[in-house]
C-alpha cells in the first residue's frame, strides 16, 4: 500500500522555514554586494599600477565555478516532484524532513489553488495594485543599484574627491548592501516585509540627498554605507516580497516579470547619470535628482504595504 505525501505550495517552494525566509534569501543575494566590495578592493589595489584592463580579465574568473553550481545547486523540490524525479526528491525531502519515509511511499506536489503560469495571473485574486507597486519599485530600485555602482566614484571625482576615495565609496556602498540584506532580513522576519522595504527606501532617499552636501570624509562614508544598505540591500528584500506574494506555480512568472521592468531601471540608471554628469550639474542637484526614485520606491511600497494589509483582512473576514 502507497502512502501519499503532500506539501502546500510555500513549504515546497524553498527549503528555508518560513519564519526566516526573509534572512535566508537575503544571505542568498547578498553575493552580489560581496562581489561588489571584491571587485572594488582589486580596483584600488591594481587600478592605479596597472590601469583598468587587467579588471576585465579577473572579471571572467567566476565563471570557472559554473560547473560546480551546476553539479551542487538543488532544485526546488516541488520541481523535481511536478517532473516525477522521486528518486531526487525521496534523497532531498529526507535531508530537511523529520518525518521518515517508507520504502512505499511516494510524494506528491499539491496547490491549494491551481493557477496558470501567465502574466494575467499576477494580477488576478486581488494582486493587481500590488503587483504594479512591485513593478515600479523594482524599476526604481535597480535604477539606483545601477546609477550608483556606475557614477558615483565619478561623481565624486568631478567634485574634487581623490581617486582612491572615490573607489573606496564604492567599497562602503556594496558593503552596506551586503548589512542591509542582511539586517533588512532579520527585520522583515520580525516586523514583516513591506514595512521593512518602505523604511530602508525613506532611508534611502534621505542619504542620498544628503551625499550631496559635501560631507567630511567620514560622513560620506557612513552615508554612502547607508545608502548601499537601503538601495542594494532593499533590492534584495524585493524579492523576497515577490517570492511571499505569489504563490509557487506563478512565483518564477512574477520574479521575471519583477526582474524584467527592474533592468529597465538598470538601463535608465546609468544613462540618466551619464546624461546629469555632462550637464555639470552641482553635487547637491545631482543627488538630490538621485534620491527622487528612492523617494517614489518609498511611496509604492507604502502603497503595497496598505494592500498587502487589507488582503490579509480579507482572508480573515473569508475564513470566519
Amino acid at each position: 500500500m502507497s502512502t501519499t505525501t503532500q506539501g502546500g505550495d510555500k513549504e515546497c517552494a524553498a527549503y528555508a522555514p518560513k519564519r526566516l525566509r526573509g534572512t535566508m534569501v537575503a544571505l542568498m543575494f547578498s553575493g552580489y554586494s560581496v562581489g561588489g566590495m571584491v571587485a572594488a578592493g582589486l580596483g584600488i589595489g591594481l587600478i592605479p599600477g596597472f590601469g583598468w584592463q587587467p579588471m576585465f580579465f579577473i572579471a571572467a574568473v567566476p565563471l570557472l565555478m559554473l560547473p560546480l553550481i551546476l553539479w551542487k545547486l538543488p532544485e526546488s523540490l516541488g520541481f523535481l516532484i511536478r517532473q516525477g524525479r522521486q528518486d531526487e526528491a525521496r534523497r532531498i525531502f529526507a535531508r530537511i524532513s523529520a518525518t521518515p519515509l517508507d520504502a512505499g511511499d511516494r510524494l506528491v506536489f499539491s496547490e491549494t489553488k491551481g493557477a496558470s503560469a501567465s502574466v494575467a495571473e499576477l494580477f488576478r485574486h486581488g494582486r493587481t495594485l500590488r503587483t504594479l507597486m512591485l513593478w515600479l519599485s523594482f524599476f526604481c530600485c535597480l535604477l539606483l543599484v545601477y546609477l550608483l555602482s556606475s557614477w558615483l566614484p565619478k561623481v565624486l571625482q568631478e567634485a574634487g574627491y581623490a581617486e582612491r576615495a572615490s573607489l573606496l565609496s564604492l567599497f562602503s556602498l556594496n558593503f552596506g548592501g551586503m548589512a542591509g540584506a542582511i539586517l533588512g532580513g532579520r527585520m522583515g522576519d520580525r516586523f514583516g516585509l513591506p514595512r521593512v522595504v518602505v523604511g530602508f527606501f525613506a532611508a534611502a532617499a534621505l542619504s542620498i540627498a544628503m551625499i550631496g552636501m559635501n560631507p567630511a570624509p567620514a560622513l560620506l562614508f557612513a552615508l554612502v554605507f547607508v545608502a548601499g544598505a537601503t538601495t542594494i540591500g532593499t533590492q534584495i528584500l524585493l524579492y523576497a516580497s515577490v517570492a511571499q506574494l505569489y504563490n509557487l506555480s506563478v512565483r518564477s512568472t512574477g520574479l521575471g516579470w519583477a526582474s524584467g521592468v527592474g533592468r529597465i531601471g538598470a538601463i535608465v540608471g546609468p544613462t540618466l547619470g551619464g546624461v546629469l554628469l555632462a550637464r555639470e550639474l552641482p553635487l547637491e542637484q545631482n543627488f538630490l535628482i538621485f534620491a527622487v526614485p528612492a523617494a517614489l520606491s518609498a511611496l509604492a511600497m507604502l502603497v503595497f504595504a496598505l494592500a498587502n494589509g487589507r488582503a490579509r483582512d480579507a482572508m480573515r473576514l473569508a475564513a470566519v
